[in-house]
């Protein structure tokens, strides 16, 4: 999530970076959606149809981070000054929001609400529990607070954006490429460990980490050209060095792109939960942000997206505005929309169904608490 405004440099919107930012931030609410269904692990429909749409929405954190690509680079400030506008911007609604979530848990369980989630482990939820939750969001997020790790990650891209954008202001287009193929090779990295033992691999010193990775260096060789900062990247290069396709190319070459990107990550699911039944640490590699098969699905949606002749206009720039907030606070209204929908008498519908019904009710649900809070100029602090 990026907090923002999607400004050209002539102060006029950039429609389709607006509509970007509406369709990344509901792909979000909606796979948190698929949560308890995806945490049953018992293979049925209902699991396979949360991963189908997990899978679908793996792009929507990387979108975002290509949004702030676009919007970001190259930094003009000087470093002093882009740290004190960006990270104010961030911090003030990271602390307000890692306090305000445990809270709205805590009351939402005391007064009485039972929720069949299988996420949800209610000994968490005693006012001592809370508590702890209230000051160690220091040190990390914790389920409550689930979204949140993306605001940590934020502040460090946030850190690292003037150093980088001194290079790129100054490198040469090739140079650029050969950055962005090392991080694509980067994204391999994760599945290249996972069939080392396959090998032969037998770890070292019992940790099983490749190219230099080990207990007393979490490093590797690669570690400098991965991760999210390659989404910042991409996107300036694709915004300064725009795509030359017709729509007929565009198509020819995202659409397989996204296809095998979704297949991978779909059916690989499925198939490392039946080897490795029910451990998030090998299930989660599938679902890596910077693993290749969804950096194909990432790319194929930034560019045909780009490509989208949308006109500008104050509803969409509004409903744009409201996306950083709607990402802080859906994780509690995705928990409420599960149980709503238990409660009102719909829980028998297929998880298909009531996945993007949890999510249209929480995007909802966020998005009108959102606005209210943008009313007061306050509030509005915590939330953009």
């Amino acid at each position: 999530m990026n907090t923002n405004q999607s400004l050209n440099s002539r102060g006029g919107h950039i429609a389709w970076v607006d509509f970007l930012r509406i369709l990344a931030c509901f792909l979000v609410v909606l796979a948190h959606c698929c949560d308890p269904f995806v945490g049953s692990f018992d293979g049925s429909f209902n699991f396979k149809s949360a991963v189908f749409w997990g899978s679908l929405v793996r792009p929507c954190v990387p979108l975002f981070v290509m949004i702030s690509g676009v919007l970001l680079f190259p930094v003009t400030l000087e470093m002093g000054a882009f740290y004190s506008r960006r990270l104010k911007r961030v911090l003030v609604p990271l602390i307000v929001w890692s306090l305000a979530l445990p809270l709205l848990y805590f009351g939402y369980f005391a007064a009485g609400v039972q929720t069949a989630s299988p996420n949800i482990v209610m000994d968490t939820y005693t006012w001592s529990a809370t508590v702890g939750k209230l000051y160690t969001f220091f040190f990390n997020f914790n389920y409550d607070t689930t979204p949140l790790w993306y605001v940590y990650m934020l502040v460090g891209l946030y850190l690292f954006m003037p150093i980088m954008s001194a290079w790129l202001t100054q490198a040469r287009r090739k140079d650029v490429k050969i950055f962005l193929g090392i991080w694509i090779f980067s994204m391999t990295l994760p599945y290249i460990q996972m069939l080392a033992p396959a090998l032969g691999y037998e770890g070292n010193y019992g940790n099983m980490g490749i190219l230099g990775v080990c207990d007393w260096n979490p490093y590797g060789m690669f570690y400098n050209f991965s991760g999210f900062l390659g989404y910042m990247v991409l996107a300036h290069y694709l915004t300064k060095y725009p795509l030359a396709w017709s729509w007929k190319k565009t198509l020819s070459i995202t659409i397989p792109l996204f296809l095998i990107g979704f297949a991978v990550t779909f059916f690989g699911f499925l198939e490392t939960q039946k080897h490795f039944p029910g451990q998030y640490s090998k299930l989660e590699v599938l679902w890596y942000f910077s693993g290749i098969n969804v950096f194909l699905m990432t790319f194929a949606i930034f560019a045909v997206v780009s490509r989208l002749r949308i006109k500008a206009g104050p509803v969409l720039s509004k409903v744009a505005a409201l996306t950083f907030g709607v990402y802080l606070c859906h994780f509690f209204f995705v928990q409420c929309s599960y149980d709503f929908v238990n409660f009102i008498g719909l829980g028998g519908l297929p998880s298909a169904v009531k996945i993007p019904l949890m999510a249209c009710l929480a995007s909802a649900v966020s998005a009108a608490l959102v606005w209210l809070l943008s009313l007061n100029r306050w509030t509005r602090k915590s939330i953009m």
